[in-house]
């Protein structure tokens, strides 16, 4: 009976001898799956992905059997294997770049009217689908492009499906969805599945029984709970360097391997408030469960997916983030309105190609004509959260501002970029710059511009953008424009050209003291200076000055993820933008902090001035106000008591939205240079307003804390209590040795 019932099996291989050569890379493999899941692990190099391959016929077996539902397919090909029910979802995605995700679905659909896997079905399970659906593989970030791998081998409706490494690249949310789907289709009995998974803990969890693979082999078949619960047998059979169970260890090799183990700190925080329930405002589709994260992962990776959960809706995308390594190509982006500026955008584009600098034209148009581009306007369009026709509405004014938004969109998603260039006047720079200022710090960004000699701080913002005067109207070829257009593109192929790999990035970057952003202003200067101080041996200082690009500045970084945490102590641009001052934060400001969860040390530094040019440039409703003159070009002026209530209002809100851990701190003897006792600028009335309007508004939680502290923001006694805090809750994996 029993040989009857594992004829039956979904999948049975016999005795499998594969060779690369003389290479024998399984040697004897055996293995049964009758139904269910069943999970194959092992480290690299032991035969896994082979043992696929062969399986989908690949690659042919030199001997043995293998066995689909009783049928003996070790001879067939791949295609024949394919329509006697076989999936497959290979490592490496292999999506085609040229078809959009429709195109890919509905290709693997075909016309078959009964399957039990459809496009909708698809696009029900993974949302992110639905969303991206015009877009090309090649525009699909790492995780995308696995879900799009999955969805594709499901289309064919397979009674057995192979998946090689399926959770690799997603994000925890997105693997928690494939675990949980996997152990519902096991469940449902619709397929067998076969998962091969370097995680041993979704291994684990989606299978009942785990086959390990040592040396090209099948060492053992065993249940998924007690590998799971047995260490030692994992670090024996799937540790690095073990290269069979049989091998002794030595105390004093064991003692050699534990020095050589990272620590891992694993922390648990209860009692914060519960996260708002994520809501897609625009979308159709919507994940069928969500489950909370069932697997091991790293502290930041949790908090920034609790951090996005408190976001609207549109923001879900965040968690589909390119990791910075995968931003990183040569492929320089040649962006803008191609049917006004098509020929000037060209030149600068065969430029790059003489230089041998791979390029990608973008259409960036909003006129709704046609114009030769890699990326068509209507593509980019298609990224704005009203679709094309919030676009190309009609209205000029609008249609630039939506397709700024939508570009931005576009590129945020963009993979393998090795810079951006573009060329035109104040419309095209509004366009162009909208999607620049979303790459990371460090992607080469130059904008050729009518409007380069001007004011240029709304363009820039806190980017690395590089503002290149077009001297002449970017209005054809001519001597002076082909000049400026060479020299553009010249300074990108450079950059191009000396620009690390993503591997370089991230090994730079692993070696290096974690980044901290600090906000300083002439009054709170001995703080900060005394902070750097007592910091500088373990992280590296990156000092900003709160002049309202400086705030902006950090938050980029932040939002970059190239820094690991803030000491936000001045505070003042807040103070700006509220009254009216020339040093204004944006309604963003903190917005990298909630975004990034990532630890946040603050204070109110310099909030009790707001700052203005020279003294007769005040606005007359100021007249009466007290002031100092910093310099014949700066006019302090004190803020007021109502004007601080305002302020703390303001900031405890925001400061509510932070999900990382915060620590904000209240210097009760001043919170400048220039308030301090017996300075023009001493108000402890004012202050007060301002402390007791933060601790009335901001809700303290054990992540979230609020403290006053009996000395002035310069002081030793506020300077140790920031230094105390800030290294209070850094996680400890991020503190040098």
């Amino acid at each position: 009976m029993a040989e009857r019932a594992s004829a039956r099996a979904a999948l049975r291989i016999d005795d499998l001898q594969v060779y690369y050569g003389e290479s024998h890379a399984l040697q004897g493999v055996s293995l049964t799956l009758e139904s269910g899941v069943l999970s194959v692990v092992g480290r690299n190099g032991m035969g896994k992905t082979t043992l696929c391959n062969t399986i989908t016929g690949l690659k042919r077996a030199r001997s043995g059997s293998i066995r689909v539902n009783g049928r003996e397919v070790s001879s067939l090909e791949p295609h024949e294997i394919h329509r006697l029910g076989v999936g497959y979802v290979p490592q490496g995605r292999r999506v085609w770049p040229s078809l959009t995700v429709d195109e890919h679905l509905r290709l693997a659909a075909g016309n078959r009217r009964d399957a039990s896997w459809t496009v909708e079905r698809v696009y029900q399970t993974f949302p992110r689908l639905a969303e991206r659906r015009s877009n090309g593989g090649s525009q699909l970030s790492g995780g995308e492009q696995q879900m799009l791998a999955i969805s594709r081998a499901l289309l064919s409706d397979p009674k057995l499906l192979v998946m090689d490494e399926p959770t690799e690249g997603l994000a925890p949310v997105i693997v928690d969805q494939v675990e949980k789907m996997l152990v519902e289709l096991g469940r449902e009995g619709e397929m067998a599945i076969l998962v091969i998974e370097q995680n041993i803990g979704v291994a684990t969890a989606v299978s009942d029984r785990v086959a390990i693979m040592v040396n090209g082999r099948v060492n053992r078949v065993m249940d998924a709970k007690a590998l799971a619960g047995d260490r030692e047998l994992q670090q024996r059979l799937l540790g690095v360097g073990r290269h069979s169970e049989e091998e002794p260890v030595t105390p004093a090799a064991a003692a050699q391997a534990a020095s050589q183990l990272a620590e891992v700190y694993r922390i648990e925080r209860t009692g914060g408030e519960a996260a708002a329930p994520v809501q897609g405002a625009n979308s159709i589709y919507r994940p069928v469960t969500d489950l909370p994260n069932r697997w091991n992962v790293p502290v930041a990776v949790m908090r920034q997916a609790a951090v996005e959960k408190t976001q609207p809706g549109d923001d879900l995308s965040k968690v589909f983030a390119i990791p910075f390594a995968e931003r990183i190509g040569r492929t320089v982006l040649v962006a803008g309105t191609f049917d006004t500026k098509g020929r000037e955008l060209r030149f600068i584009a065969d430029r790059l190609k003489a230089l041998k600098i791979p390029v990608k034209t973008v259409d960036l148009s909003t006129s709704g004509k046609p114009a030769s581009a890699d990326v068509p306007a209507g593509q980019v369009a298609a990224m704005h959260r009203g679709g094309p026709s919030a676009v190309m509405s009609g209205d000029r004014g609008g249609s630039v501002a939506a397709m700024a938004e939508a570009f931005a969109r576009w590129i945020a998603q963009e993979p393998k970029i090795g810079g951006i260039i573009s060329a035109g006047g104040s419309g095209g720079t509004t366009l162009a710059t909208a999607g620049m200022r979303v790459l990371p710090v460090g992607v080469p960004k130059i904008m050729v511009s009518t409007v380069a000699a001007g004011d240029v701080g709304k363009y820039v913002g806190g980017a690395d953008i590089m503002m290149f005067h077009s001297v002449a109207d970017v209005q054809g070829l001519n001597s002076i424009t082909e000049a400026v257009l060479s020299n553009a593109a010249h300074a990108m192929a450079g950059m191009v050209a000396q620009l690390p790999s993503g591997e370089q990035w991230e090994a730079k970057r692993k070696l290096a003291r974690p980044a901290v952003g600090i906000t300083m202003f002439g009054v709170t200067t001995p703080a900060v200076q005394a902070v750097t101080r007592r910091l500088e041996a373990d992280y590296d200082c990156l000092v900003f000055h709160a002049t309202g690009i400086g705030g902006r500045a950090m938050e980029n970084l932040g939002d970059s993820r190239l820094l690991s945490g803030f000491i936000d102590l001045t505070t003042t641009e807040v103070a700006d933008m509220i009254v009216g001052g020339v040093f204004p934060a944006t309604d963003d400001r903190f917005g990298a902090a909630i975004r990034s969860g990532l630890p946040y040390v603050g204070s109110v530094g310099a909030l009790d001035m707001v700052n203005f040019g020279p003294r007769d440039t005040v606005p007359e409703k100021f007249r009466s106000r007290k002031f100092v003159i910093h310099n014949p070009n700066v006019t302090l002026m004190r803020t007021t008591r109502e004007e601080n209530r305002q302020f703390g209002e303001w900031i405890g809100e925001r400061l509510n939205r932070m999900n990382g851990p915060v620590r904000f701190l209240l210097p009760e003897g001043g919170v400048s240079m220039l308030d301090a006792p017996g300075q023009p600028f001493h108000d402890a009335e004012a202050d007060n307003a301002l402390f007791e309007a933060i601790e009335r508004t901001m809700r303290v939680s054990p992540t979230r804390q609020v403290t006053r502290v009996k000395a002035n923001i310069n002081d030793t006694t506020f300077v140790d209590a920031v230094v105390a805090a800030f290294e209070g809750i850094m996680p400890k994996m991020q503190r040098r040795a």
